[in-house]
């Protein structure tokens, strides 16, 4: 099934050229962040915290994840299944708490503060019960991209920077500073502004987009 998100930039399934750029930005930055921290940051393969709850994702994200279903599928027929089932399986066990369109996976933007208790606990279905990973991590969404280091957001008090819980234990506030990851917002804000569709949807339904 073929869930009809973001029509102008999934109708040809096609990235915008720039999206690699992006993207290589966002490893360079992540890259550059985790040598700082250096111990300070614990990710490691198969920790898979940050994998569970959902979130926010845009069309780019969308187009990317199903990019990463299609290479899976061409290098992995069984395990680009298994992703896709275990999508279908998020979906039903969830759908009666969709804080949007169930057919179609578009959120409500009205309807944000039902979205922050929704699924809160559940394995994102990219993620592989076997093996502990990602099996779309090379085209993950940007949230995912900046889960871990010290990352700037805005919060009641004004900009602050915010951290996996399990890394930066004991660090100072100056040590935690000294390792944040820059952000390109502004090169994703560009991109989304081309797109005449700026739903939002997750993982689930972007995984299913064939």
């Amino acid at each position: 099934m073929r869930y009809m998100l973001f029509s102008r930039i999934l109708d040809s399934m096609q990235l915008p050229a720039r999206d690699a750029e992006l993207v290589q930005i966002m490893d360079a930055a992540l890259s550059d962040a985790a040598h700082r921290a250096g111990n300070w940051l614990t990710c490691r393969p198969g920790c898979t915290q940050c994998c569970h709850g959902t979130f926010r994702i845009n069309a780019l994200d969308a187009a990317r994840l199903h990019t990463g279903v299609v290479d899976l599928r061409a290098k992995n027929p069984g395990a680009a299944g298994a992703l896709q089932q275990r999508a279908r399986t998020w979906i039903s066990e969830n759908s009666a708490d969709f804080p949007g369109d169930r057919a179609t996976g578009v959120l409500e933007t009205s309807r944000e503060e039902a979205f922050e208790d929704f699924a809160n606990d559940a394995p994102c279905p990219a993620l592989n019960p076997d093996t502990g990973l990602c099996d779309v991590y090379a085209h993950r969404p940007m949230t995912c991209r900046v889960f871990g280091p010290p990352v700037r957001t805005e919060s009641e008090g004004g900009a602050g920077l915010g951290c996996c819980e399990l890394c930066f234990v004991g660090a100072s506030s100056e040590e935690i500073a000294a390792c944040e990851m820059l952000v390109p917002h502004e090169l994703e804000a560009e991109m989304l502004a081309k797109i005449d569709d700026l739903s939002e949807t997750v993982v689930a339904y972007a995984l299913l987009l064939d």
